[in-house]
């Protein structure tokens, strides 16, 4: 992207949150400069920008503060470019609707896969497959509501929920691998599985989700830093 843009993007390439703001900037058609950040080694940038948190995704725009957290980031940007493919729902009910959706994919949801991943033992693992596989039930409950039989979440465009979810589909693939099970299948989540194809090969996101070996690659590192649970 332009180097002498006015927003710039700090984010590390795996991490699903960052992808997010990527996948708007590139909806919305945003020139953007990205700033790789190492979070082996968290920069003294990141650290002053997100002192919270310390975390990626941070966005900065001009001179303003920095914004930390993809979910404020991409309202944001929704705000500050609303004529350019607009993310969320116009009305304030499908907007909340949107809001409780996307909290529970992020505090719920993909909470699982953290939980999958450090629980030691085969039938703790089960047990946890078992309710990811539950909530992707739901997800599919839920598309079926909010995409009204249309393309995505967002109806005939790429909504809110699109990019929530959509962001996570390279990390459920690892998960899949790892651990010998299906998140979406033809059986129960038909319509999330057609999604799941559509979205991945969006224009605006398929250079966006990094491969399965880069992500594998910080799969690792992850366990290294922070190794399972002991049984």
């Amino acid at each position: 992207m332009g180097k002498n843009t006015e927003i710039k993007l700090l984010g590390t390439p795996p991490s699903p949150f960052v992808n997010r703001v990527q996948f708007v900037l590139n909806l919305k058609s945003i020139e953007y400069e990205y700033i790789d950040e190492n979070l082996a080694c968290k920069s003294e940038l990141l650290l002053t920008s997100n002192p919270v948190y310390k975390k990626v995704p941070v966005l900065f725009h001009g001179n303003k503060p920095p914004i930390p957290e993809s979910l404020i980031i991409i309202e944001y940007l929704d705000e500050i470019y609303p004529d350019i493919h607009p993310i969320l729902p116009s009305d304030p009910l499908g907007r909340a609707d949107n809001h409780f959706w996307a909290n529970y994919i992020d505090n719920k949801f993909f909470a699982l896969f953290e939980e999958l991943r450090i629980t030691p033992g085969k039938e703790g693992k089960e047990a946890i497959k078992k309710q990811i596989i539950e909530g992707s039930g739901l997800l599919e409950e839920t598309f079926v509501k909010l995409s009204n039989g249309k393309t995505y979440f967002g109806g005939d465009n790429v909504g809110y929920l699109d990019v929530v979810l959509g962001c996570f589909l390279g990390w459920t693939k690892i998960f899949e691998k790892l651990n010998e099970f299906n998140i979406f299948d033809e059986v129960r989540t038909p319509k999330l599985l057609e999604w799941t194809n559509r979205i991945r090969s969006h224009e605006s996101l398929k250079d966006v989700i990094p491969g399965s070996e880069a992500l594998m690659n910080f799969y690792m590192m992850v366990m290294k830093h922070k190794p399972p649970r002991v049984a």
